[in-house]
């Protein structure tokens, strides 16, 4: 089985997680709360909504600011992640969630034009 780095993954927002079930995904969005066992935290998109994302190994290190998270939507739309990946932001052009939301929005609206993103979600 081809690891989940190696196959097509559609990116994705919380409104797009139940057209998503099982399937693997990269989101990105801003860590909000970590659960203090580290194996959970919350993450919210462009739009202010929240998706929950649950890990196989607590965290070792500090998480907050702007992630990546590749993973498999569970049946209960939570982000079963396979990895994250901390995006390191500048101070002085901070990361526009919103902007990477409308860019999704075009994406998906438009498959035409983006045969890669949707190849996985097909």
């Amino acid at each position: 089985m081809a690891s989940i780095v190696d196959v097509p993954k559609p990116r994705i927002n919380c409104s797009m997680l139940s057209q998503h079930i099982n399937r693997p995904v990269c989101f990105v969005g801003r860590v909000g709360q970590v659960h203090p066992n580290g194996k959970t935290f919350t993450v919210s998109d462009g739009e202010g909504n929240t998706a929950t994302v649950e890990l196989n190994e607590p965290l070792d290190t500090e998480l907050s600011g702007i992630v990546e998270v590749l993973g498999v939507v569970s049946n209960k739309g939570c982000i079963m992640a396979t990895m994250h990946n901390l995006l390191q932001e500048n101070k002085a052009i901070p990361f526009d969630l919103e902007l990477y939301n409308q860019a999704l929005k075009v994406i998906h609206d438009f498959p035409q034009h983006y045969p890669f993103q949707m190849a996985a979600s097909g």
